[in-house]
């Protein structure tokens, strides 16, 4: 298979499959064979480039979140009946709420795995923004959606370019014998690289300013307000619809309301997006190694929807009573399906220094 870059969307498709596959899920184990599938794929289809160095800072991350999540579980304790592990001073506030107290095992292990659930979600948007390149991804953005694909590609850099600043200051710093860790290091580390992400900011306004961005064409105010009514509307109408489809009450409010709106929002975009003439250089293709890894993730959520009837409990282990948490073969193989990617979408170029 020839070497080259796979298309962003398709990278991100899978990814967010597989962050809604682990949204479906409390199970601990499943959790982490989603994050080691993640993590599989990233070491063998990433690049060296700038945004490829951060999916390790979404790890951190979500090892923060779980433990915060631990942690707010014992500050604001509570006599739950369950196994206690320890036991706290109360300190009692208002409104009958207390901080600390007894802390069961009961409290702890849900801490445990809500957190573990959304620090998940996070490694999979880490694994996309660790492998689809986010200026490609802006030029694949359509024209309706030019400006908050901007703002979105801009916000997703964040991260990889805060690691790039970091390791370049601190291999100056070694290279002129300073300190490299510690707190005194820290001082010398945080100015640096703030001066350097002012910089960055100030080169792409430049280089944004010099290609013509913002430039707009007229449009009738009969126009204008067609465009602001589909896509307030069409908005609107989806956020009911998928109230309506969650709460399942009502056979008007969820599916047929949902389509409406998005058909109309996808209208007002559309008409919005003639305000915007611009042209793409060489656009990516999409071929079938795309669709092989868009299927792969979206295969993955869908397998773990369609059979958590089969065995619905071991997706959501017990904690009243408290059980161990035990994975069925049938979820185990549906999130497996994910891992194809690291082995049907082509290798990463290398690029020569």
């Amino acid at each position: 298979m020839p070497s080259r870059a796979l298309h962003p969307g398709a990278w991100w498709a899978w990814a967010l499959a597989l962050a809604v596959a682990a949204s479906r899920t409390t199970n601990p184990l499943l959790l982490g064979l989603i994050i080691a599938v993640a993590g599989f794929v990233v070491a063998n289809r990433r690049s060296d480039a700038p945004w490829a160095l951060a999916f390790r800072l979404y790890v951190y991350v979500g090892a923060l979140i779980v433990a915060s999540r631990v942690l707010f579980r014992i500050l604001i304790g509570g006599d739950d009946g369950g196994h206690v592990l320890f036991a706290l001073p109360r300190i009692p506030l208002a409104a009958g709420l207390s901080l600390f107290g007894p802390t069961s095992a009961e409290e702890l292990l849900g801490g445990f795995y809500d957190g573990l659930r959304l620090a998940t979600m996070v490694v999979c948007v880490g694994a996309a923004n660790a492998l689809a390149n986010p200026k490609r991804l802006l030029k694949a953005v359509p024209g309706a959606l030019y400006e908050v694909g901007t703002a979105v590609t801009v916000a997703l850099t964040v991260a990889p370019q805060l690691v790039e600043s970091v390791q370049r200051v601190r291999r100056a710093r070694r290279l002129r014998a300073g300190r490299s860790r510690g707190l005194r290091a820290v001082k010398g580390i945080v100015v640096p690289v703030l001066e350097d992400a002012m910089d960055r900011s100030l080169r792409l306004a430049a280089a944004m300013d010099s290609r013509g961005y913002g430039r707009r064409e007229y449009l009738g105010t009969r126009l204008r307000v067609l465009i602001a009514a589909c896509v307030l509307a069409g908005l609107v109408g989806v956020c009911v619809g998928v109230y309506g489809v969650l709460d399942g009450t009502s056979s008007w409010l969820g599916v047929p309301l949902l389509a409406a709106g998005l058909v109309v929002a996808v209208a007002g975009f559309v008409l919005g997006g003639r305000r915007v003439r611009r042209t793409a250089y060489r656009p990516d293709p999409w071929r079938w190694p795309e669709t092989l890894v868009v299927a792969a993730g979206v295969g993955a959520c869908a397998l773990l929807f369609a059979t958590a009837r089969i065995d619905a409990g071991r997706l959501f282990p017990s904690l009243s009573p408290l059980r161990w948490p035990e994975v069925s073969w049938v979820h185990a193989v549906s999130v497996l399906v994910a891992v194809l990617p690291a082995f049907v979408a082509p290798p990463v170029p290398e690029v020569v220094r």
